[in-house]
């Protein structure tokens, strides 16, 4: 029977360092098979893991959150892929705050459209055409303009015709700007009408941020010179508030993965300053984040992003890990997981195998000590996938650890339509034909009028007894580790196990 660990050692007893350096060897040994994989094929995914995790802590208030981004951004060097992914999550999202910053800056898209066929019929060729209300887009602004500035543009515009047509014709019959030669036309305005490209016509057509969807990048880089060259501070003003009314799960989510290892470092250095974890109060199972943060309270300039990335993975992101071994790895590499797990879970003397790392645990309290307790508790959720198949074999091992258990009561879920249909069909294949017509009519009332719970206790026992898949599963359990609170099943204990063991360790070791 598997020993988990769940009765807090007397920390005084007597434990040789022989025992310490047995248990260390087994679990190092399992860190070392585990990286031959994660390093090289499986680095950016374990990467993508831990800034997940990251991403699910709810202690980070919104002005923290914005501390601690602005604070990246402010730093030397600039960290492009940063600054360009978050501009375009604000162009996304925000696009109208961008959109005034760039109509108060609107000369600079003359440079946009010199030269580029395909930006001037996107943005240009909006006109409206007959009972259409309005043109729309930069077409607006182009036909408000000429009207306007007639007296110095009008000639500069091309039509498709074999004559042009007047401001007076074309004032009456506006869907005639669908004649207009829309490039040959920008072309003419580009090189002999400036005004028009700091216009308050032009201005306005681009205040809704719709012009930033033709190419991102452009004005990516735009945003970017006016942030760090003109240090123009309407738009450090719009990022402020971006960062504060955006969840700091969506920030991580979206920022983070862009980041560099160290720079990645640099922001997880920040955020173990903000991090104040308070462990002992805590309940297990709305706690994980709270985890996370006294690991990263933990580290220090001499801790490397490996470290972090491989506890998580054993911590917090167990099924992941063993999927990413039994998808990536070879049949060496698998076998030699399984027999390292067989090792440190089935050991020679179960009575003080773990005891020893507990108790160098609780006397360090490092980075380190937690990764031993990530590994072991990550060695039983492989060992209770492989070892635990049957409803038996659970059983044993909450008596055997002393966790109290009930089995859960509850039955699946069926369409209750189906349910009657089907139990009623089973009583007309047993009656006469004539009397499966009277029956289907009355089943028919029972499916408006009745619901599953309705029926009478012998039409349910006839239902339960002819339906076997509705018996209570026994392989489903309520326990007290979460105080009874969850259904689980056998597919889902080893990881709530495992959990709830590297919680209940981390408890020991870290109460204050």
């Amino acid at each position: 029977m598997l020993q988990l660990f769940l009765s807090e050692p007397y920390w005084k007893e007597n434990i040789t360092d022989e025992s310490v350096e047995q248990r260390k060897a087994l679990l190092n040994e399992l860190e070392s098979v585990i990286w031959s994989l994660m390093l090289v094929e499986g680095r950016s995914e374990s990467r993508l893991w831990l800034c997940n995790a990251v991403a699910e802590m709810r202690s980070i208030k919104p002005r923290t959150q914005r501390e601690l981004f602005m604070t990246l951004l402010r730093s030397k060097p600039l960290k492009r892929p940063l600054v360009g992914q978050l501009l375009q999550l604000l162009f996304q999202k925000e696009p109208q705050k961008a959109g005034n910053i760039i109509a108060k800056k609107c000369y600079l898209l003359e440079n946009f459209f010199k030269g580029n066929r395909s930006r001037i019929l996107q943005w240009f060729s909006n006109f409206a055409g007959t009972g259409y209300v309005d043109h729309t887009k930069g077409a607006k602004s182009l036909s408000q303009f000429a009207f306007v500035n007639r007296d110095i543009c009008w000639e500069e515009l091309e039509w498709k015709g074999k004559h042009g047509q007047s401001p007076a014709m074309v004032a009456t019959k506006p869907h005639y700007f669908l004649d207009l030669d829309v490039e040959r036309t920008v072309e003419n305005f580009l090189e002999y009408v400036p005004e028009f490209w700091s216009s308050k016509e032009f201005a306005e057509s681009l205040k809704d941020g719709d012009i930033l969807t033709i190419d991102n990048n452009f004005f990516i880089s735009i945003f970017v010179d006016l942030m760090y060259k003109d240090d123009l501070k309407e738009v450090w003003e719009i990022i402020d508030e971006f960062l504060i009314q955006q969840s700091f799960s969506f920030l991580c989510q979206h920022l983070l993965i862009v980041l560099g290892e160290q720079d990645l470092m640099v922001f997880l250095d920040l955020l173990r300053s903000y991090v104040k974890p308070r462990l002992q109060n805590v309940d297990c199972h709305d706690s994980f984040d709270q985890l996370l943060e006294i690991i990263l309270s933990k580290c220090d300039s001499n801790n490397s992003l490996d470290q972090l990335l491989l506890l998580n993975a054993v911590a917090f992101q167990s099924r992941q890990l063993i999927r990413f071994i039994r998808e990536e790895g070879s049949q060496a590499q698998q076998e030699k997981v399984k027999h390292v797990v067989f090792q440190i879970c089935k050991p020679t003397n179960p009575k003080d195998s773990f005891s020893p790392i507990l108790r160098e645990c609780f006397r360090r309290k490092s980075l380190e000590t937690i990764k031993w307790l990530g590994l072991q508790s990550w060695a039983f959720y492989c060992y209770l996938s492989e070892d635990c198949q049957n409803s038996s074999s659970w059983e044993k091992l909450f008596v055997g650890n002393d966790i109290s258990f009930r089995k859960s009561k509850t039955y699946p879920i069926l369409d209750h339509d189906q349910l009657l249909e089907e139990s009623e069909s089973e009583q007309d294949n047993r009656s006469a034909r004539n009397k499966r017509k009277k029956r289907q009519k009355h089943r028919k009332k029972k499916r408006r009028d009745l619901d599953f719970e309705e029926l009478d206790g012998d039409e349910f026992a006839d239902v339960i007894k002819n339906r076997p898949e509705l018996h209570s599963t026994s392989s489903d359990w309520l326990l007290s580790t979460d105080g009874y609170s969850t259904t689980w099943s056998s597919a889902d204990l080893p990881e709530h196990i495992s959990k709830h063991c590297f919680f209940t360790w981390m408890k020991w070791v870290f109460a204050e």
